[in-house]
């Protein structure tokens, strides 16, 4: 019986692996969308209004980076 109950846990810390990476895959992609979308929405303002929030269009990534991953480029 000791060996069902060993094995068991084993299985438990092995699903436990699965689950993290599972999670930190989709928490991945959804930083992804979320840094497209930031940069999606910079992209398509004009240069004053960028300007009004301290941006160039040059500095579009980095915001969008910043913004979404808290990377200082």
């Amino acid at each position: 019986m000791a060996y069902a109950s060993h094995n068991r846990s084993g299985l438990n810390a092995l699903q436990l692996e699965i689950s993290a990476a599972i999670f930190h895959g989709v928490r991945r992609l959804e930083d992804f969308r979320a840094y497209r979308k930031t940069l999606a929405e910079l992209s398509v303002l004009s240069a004053g209004q960028l300007a009004d929030m301290g941006l160039s269009r040059s500095g579009i990534r980095r915001a969008a980076l910043e913004a979404v991953y808290g990377v200082n480029v």
